[in-house]
């Protein structure tokens, strides 16, 4: 196994929105007898103010976990996870929530609410017990409308949208949260090509025009070779690297990583890093 890249810059303790030091986390088994179901062992990191962050791992690896950590949803067994300094575990949820949003994997409301209406779920830490929603956050939702390109969709039932749509109003309502870190698990999944790239380009913009902070978790390597400024790199509940993309995604890391020979090269029409799988790694070795 590779020596992990050390820490760049980008990952520097002293300029994280968000880190984690020698986290661990298990889920419980389901017996009395089975021992508890180790997730992520050992889990140090940090994602710096105004970056765009992926994870990236196999299935089972603990991205989604780690997510949940980073959210405040799941507390680690042991370990610290902390937001601007201060650990989770004491910070208020609704304090949390305002300046931690999530985008996750699947969005199926219990009711068919209008876009706006979705929209609007993400002003709830801002409001007050029966307190209803005023002028301001209205105002928030129609300026993330306006931001991910949904606004004409405002009174359209969420149900009917195609998958794009529905991403971008999901990111909407994260945006009307009007925090400073955006979560999201595997915020391509599902979609065509075409709202693939939709995605990844409004992801993009709104780390660099608005400076969030954006951790994603993906099985898409060209998708975070795309945005991604900086990677965590997860295998088996460990970190196997991290570091500027740059340095980190390359063919040996992938082989680590997934078991695959790939071909990884800088694509000139792209302006970035591609990742074109050739064979596993283990056929070739046979």
């Amino acid at each position: 196994m590779p020596t992990p890249a050390p820490a760049s810059p980008v990952l520097a303790a002293d300029i994280a929105a968000l880190a984690v030091d020698r986290v661990s986390f298990s889920y419980p088994a389901p017996g009395r007898r089975r021992a508890a179901c180790a997730a992520l062992t050992d889990v140090s990191l940090s994602v710096a103010q105004g970056s765009l962050t992926g994870l990236l791992g196999a299935n089972g690896c603990g991205k989604t976990t780690l997510l949940k950590l980073l959210s405040g949803v799941d507390t680690p067994d042991s370990g610290r996870v902390s937001l601007a300094g201060r650990a989770l575990t004491r910070i208020p949820r609704r304090e949390l929530a305002r300046q931690v949003a999530v985008v996750p994997q699947e969005t199926q409301p219990a009711f068919d609410y209008t876009v706006t209406e979705m929209a609007l779920m993400g002003r709830h830490p801002h409001l007050g017990r029966f307190e209803l929603e005023g002028p301001a956050d209205l105002a928030a939702v129609e300026r993330a409308l306006e931001t991910t390109g949904v606004a004409h969709l405002a009174d359209r039932l969420f149900s009917t949208l195609s998958g794009g749509e529905k991403q971008r109003v999901v990111i909407a309502s994260a945006l009307a949260q009007a925090g400073s870190v955006l979560l999201l698990d595997e915020p391509t999944a599902s979609l065509d090509l075409a709202y693939q790239l939709e995605v990844a380009s409004l992801l993009a913009r709104l780390n660099r025009e608005q400076r969030v902070t954006i951790v994603l978790a993906t099985h898409d390597l060209n998708l975070a070779a795309s945005i991604c400024d900086s990677l965590v790199l997860l295998r088996e509940g460990r970190v196997l690297a991290q570091g500027w993309t740059s340095e980190v995604l390359n063919a040996s890391m992938v082989r680590d990583l997934y078991g695959i020979d790939a071909d990884v090269r800088f694509h000139d029409g792209a302006g970035h890093l591609t990742v074109t799988p050739v064979r596993r790694a283990s056929v070739e070795a046979g």
